[in-house]
């Protein structure tokens, strides 16, 4: 695909977007953070010059080389997955502009402390496992609200921005849509929220439609 032909591609995925933010409201503004865990830098590099600028990845060490190797591109990185104790500070050092998968309170805690040592802040979300599935981290429904308070008192170092999560896994758009409403509940009643992140290639334009401010394209937006 030449890069006119990809930016048509785009420009189609952008129109999408739009479509469905103003289902919402004409005031609903939507990111697109384009996931490149599958991705080369040299691709990461041709959405860049397209005019996509936040990127996210899945594993630390994989965000650490790419933001190496792109380190003179002004990009806005996102992890995007579950972070391993052990890896804390090696993301910690990576310093990205969002950690979306803050799964845990006790997650919560061992961030505070490294956050505290290293005199450092930490934007995040909290992940919520709006479908209750086993195969998925987050915390449940019912308690969200309760931790993302007592994150609040008691891990000053993290700055929540608001809460994340995935998609029921189903074919069934009414059961999707509902784990959709349940984190959208749920952000609004968390003070202070700003992001809800919600949607990923098969689903952004039903979480856009349910609430959703962020969404997380992968495939689509590298056209895997």
């Amino acid at each position: 695909m030449t890069q006119i032909e990809y930016k048509i591609y785009i420009d189609d995925i952008v129109r999408r977007v739009e479509f469905s933010r103003l289902k919402v409201s004409e005031h609903h503004i939507v990111k697109t953070v384009a996931i490149s865990k599958y991705s080369t830098s040299d691709e990461i590099t041709q959405l860049y010059n397209i005019g996509q600028r936040a990127y996210g990845e899945n594993k630390v060490q994989d965000l650490k080389a790419k933001a190496n190797e792109l380190d003179e591109l002004p990009i806005e990185w996102h992890f995007v997955g579950n972070l391993q104790k052990n890896k804390i500070n090696n993301l910690l050092d990576i310093d990205p502009s969002l950690f979306h998968a803050l799964d845990s309170l006790e997650l919560a805690q061992e961030l505070q402390k490294k956050l505290e040592a290293k005199d450092r802040t930490l934007d995040a979300l909290l992940q919520i496992n709006s479908a209750k599935e086993e195969s998925k981290h987050g915390v449940m429904p019912e308690v969200a609200c309760g931790i993302y308070k007592q994150i609040q008192k008691e891990c000053p170092n993290i700055n929540l921005k608001g809460v994340m999560s995935i998609g029921a896994h189903s074919d069934d758009s009414k059961i999707v849509k509902s784990s959709f409403e349940t984190t959208h509940a749920i952000y609004k009643q968390c003070e202070g929220a700003t992001i809800c992140s919600m949607g990923m290639s098969g689903d952004f334009e039903l979480a856009i439609e349910c609430g959703s401010n962020m969404i997380r394209l992968g495939s689509l937006m590298f056209n895997k």
